[in-house]
């Protein structure tokens, strides 16, 4: 069994507000009660909008925030309690990117991550060693003598890499790493940090509002909503078989071939039955860290289709590959006057997990029709 490299257990903080004149007007809880491992080489993906607590949460890490009640435990440390001097060396052992870089403007490419090195006072030499290793390790051997203005974007984070990787971390923080990049670079970043992962056994917590990030890189994922983890388990799991509506949110903005809203609107223009989307899930999913156990989906539509003599059309779809096994969506359009309809979409239920976005003239609103309660926990 993997061994936990960071422990979150009942972490609260809180944020006294204050309104004009200074006077205090109560608190903001911004993590509400978080319990949560990280093991030793996992790739995890903390996920939520803006304001869910993720960043705070993380942040506690490397102690950046002390937790108002619980405790977080880091290499076997706890870090809420120690003092700025005494958490040195176990800052030394995370390192950490983020969304804007970072870099200094007027040092160079090998400067910049030779920087932590110059503060652990190693050796010149050791530096200067280092350095080209990391060079050759991020791809940027030949921009060593640059500055970050002559970079792109993603040149700019493969910098911010190296130098958070420069003393040997065992913990990588991404904060919104990709978030200013577009998206052939997000996958080039990405592919990286699978790099440091898997040939470095750097544990790596990513902190993201975009799916298709975590769906990409990561094994394990957390949803936080309103300071609270409302969802937790391996990415296919959960990006299979979302529990919760403000997860099928995102998963709605990253799962291959499920319409989003203007498609819909588009494919509601050009035909007149019921528009059902549904979702096609490999493998049946084990109960595990408090989700129920959730069989396949989408596995035998043609069949109910001719069992109950529905004409229909495959309008949209597309799947991919989630931690080995397929998953994705079929949309189809339905004829919805044959009297068998409604037999026909129990039954499809019963079978599947199914987005009915309604007809043309009576669509139902998008988010909605996402977020719907059926298949909660079938």
């Amino acid at each position: 069994m993997a061994e936990a490299v960071i422990t979150f257990d009942h972490v609260v903080k809180e944020y006294r507000r204050r309104a004009g004149g200074g006077q205090e007007r109560g608190t903001t809880r911004a993590v509400d009660d978080v319990s949560l491992e990280i093991d030793a080489g996992d790739i995890y993906g903390i996920i939520g909008y803006s304001g869910a607590g993720k960043s705070t949460l993380v942040r506690m890490v490397n102690a950046l925030e002390r937790p108002t009640s619980g405790s977080v435990t880091v290499l076997g440390t706890r870090v809420d309690q120690l003092s700025e001097s005494k958490l040195r060396p176990v800052r030394q052992k995370i390192g950490m990117i983020f969304q804007q870089f970072n870099l200094f403007s007027t040092k160079t490419v090998a400067q910049n991550i030779a920087y932590p090195l110059q503060l652990d006072h190693w050796r010149k030499d050791y530096q200067d060693r280092r350095v080209n290793e990391l060079l050759d390790f991020v791809g940027l051997r030949e921009h060593k003598d640059k500055y970050p203005s002559q970079l792109s974007g993603g040149q700019k984070q493969r910098v911010g890499i190296a130098r958070a990787l420069a003393t040997n971390p065992k913990i990588l923080l991404a904060d919104e790493a990709t978030s200013a990049l577009d998206p052939e670079t997000t996958s080039e970043v990405l592919a990286l940090l699978k790099r440091v992962n898997e040939q470095l056994g750097v544990t790596i917590v990513l902190i993201t509002h975009q799916m298709n990030v975590v769906q990409q890189i990561a094994h394990k994922v957390a949803v936080m909503s309103a300071g609270k983890i409302v969802e937790r388990g391996d990415v296919y799991d959960v990006f299979a078989a979302p529990q919760r509506s403000v997860t099928r949110r995102f998963i709605a903005t990253a799962l291959s071939g499920l319409p989003d809203a203007p498609r819909v609107a588009k494919l509601h223009e050009e035909w007149d039955g019921r528009l059902v989307s549904v979702l096609v899930r490999q493998k049946d999913i084990p109960a595990a860290d408090g989700r129920p156990a959730v069989k396949a989906s989408g596995q035998n539509i043609s069949d109910l289709i001719a069992q109950y003599g529905i004409h229909s059309g495959l309008v949209y779809g597309g799947m991919d590959t989630v931690g080995g096994s397929a998953v994705g969506a079929i949309t189809y359009v339905f004829d919805d006057t044959n009297p068998r309809f409604g037999e026909f979409l129990t039954a499809l239920r019963e079978d599947s997990d199914v987005i009915d976005f309604g007809t043309a003239s009576h669509p139902v609103e998008y988010g909605r029709a996402v977020a719907a309660d059926e298949g909660e926990t079938r």
